[in-house]
């Protein structure tokens, strides 16, 4: 554990944060492998009774972007998200401290925004009234279960920032 997750650890708000985006994952694993059952039972239909699970490929679009938008906010909280530091390696832990509060910040600012269109694109498609082609599908529900995790990713990137600008004043 690195020191910025253990003083995540020790702080309340880190704890709370830790376990919703914890529980966030959890339902995108219970989706994960929800489809993935469900596309074994369709290979499995299509090759021994010749009838697959029809709209497959659907479920499978819809739940992988669902799993998707879940699993982001736990990446982020444990420090998961790719960081390029070959520029930085020599830096003071100061500057990698305030390019890791500013990578944070601008991860909460673009999850926020896609969060926000992700949230009018549901409202919009729902109006719409936009379905799947093979099963009929209301489309706005893949949509509008994206929306949660884009949403407590931002909230985590916020805290990841905090955590690191409070790293750069130590």
């Amino acid at each position: 554990m690195t020191e910025s997750q253990e003083s995540r650890a020790q702080d309340f708000v880190g704890k709370w944060l830790g376990r919703l985006c914890r529980w966030m994952a959890v339902l995108g694993g219970v989706v994960l492998v929800a489809i993935t059952l469900m596309s074994v039972a369709s290979i499995a239909g299509r090759s021994l009774l010749g009838r697959p699970v029809p709209g497959d490929f659907e479920l499978v679009q819809i739940g992988t972007a669902i799993c998707v938008a879940a699993f982001l906010p736990w990446c982020q909280m444990q420090g998961g998200n790719i960081i390029v530091d070959f520029f930085t390696a020599h830096a003071s832990e100061r500057a990698q401290a305030l390019l890791d509060v500013f990578g944070a910040l601008l991860l909460a600012a673009v999850m926020l925004t896609v969060a926000w269109r992700t949230g009018v694109g549901a409202l919009t498609v729902k109006a719409s009234g936009e379905t799947s082609m093979i099963m009929g599908f209301p489309s706005w529900i893949g949509y509008a279960f994206m929306v949660p995790g884009f949403a407590l990713t931002a909230l985590a990137g916020l805290y990841t920032g905090y955590i690191s600008w409070r790293r750069s004043k130590a």
